[in-house]
């Protein structure tokens, strides 16, 4: 097994991390993002755009391939002071350690911003997601029951949050609780 480098992103890993996330898309099953991305909608959104507190990616040290990214938002859905958490690995290969390496370098990042908390929404049926999270110390704290895939498909949704500051105020937590949904 190879070892792992994480990095901030950079413009030029669009198209290699835009290829990573369309092929979690086009497999199904874990992701609620349904629509392929362009490198240039990709980079906006998640990646490098002025809603984007932190983009890290996960570098194979051998081959110089990209396992993995992790992005962490803005949402009108959450209080200013709280990241939205999208976390994405390769379809093909089982890189132990990726998320972790990813989570301790979005979550110095987080620390440094000054940001609150950390939300995370997971597909119910998304186990390995769910099982992550859980293992880097999210809670749950919500869930939207029945949203509807695009192919009418119901799905609940787990909302998760990581506390950066455990003396978070309760006025924190219930603005965090009111979100409708998220990357994931």
């Amino acid at each position: 097994m190879s070892e792992i480098a994480v990095r901030p992103v950079q413009a030029s890993d669009a198209v290699e991390v835009t290829a990573l996330l369309n092929a979690i898309i086009a497999r199904g099953g874990t992701t609620a993002l349904e629509t392929p991305y362009t490198p240039e909608h990709l980079a906006d959104a998640y990646l490098t755009g002025p809603d984007v507190f932190c983009c890290f990616v996960a570098v194979d040290r051998a081959t110089g391939r990209i396992e993995g990214f992790q992005t962490l938002g803005r949402t009108t859905r959450l209080a200013s002071d709280w990241g939205d958490i999208g976390t994405f690995s390769r379809v093909d290969s089982t890189q132990r350690g990726v998320g972790t390496a990813l989570f301790t370098a979005t979550r110095a990042r987080a620390t440094e911003l000054g940001l609150v908390g950390i939300n995370a929404t997971i597909r119910a049926d998304n186990k390995g997601g769910l099982a992550f999270y859980d293992k880097m110390g999210f809670e749950d704290y919500a869930i939207t029951h029945a949203v509807p895939l695009k192919d009418g498909t119901p799905v609940d949704r787990i909302r998760k949050r990581y506390l950066l500051r455990p003396q978070a105020s309760e006025a924190g937590d219930r603005r965090a609780m009111s979100l409708e949904g998220s990357v994931g």
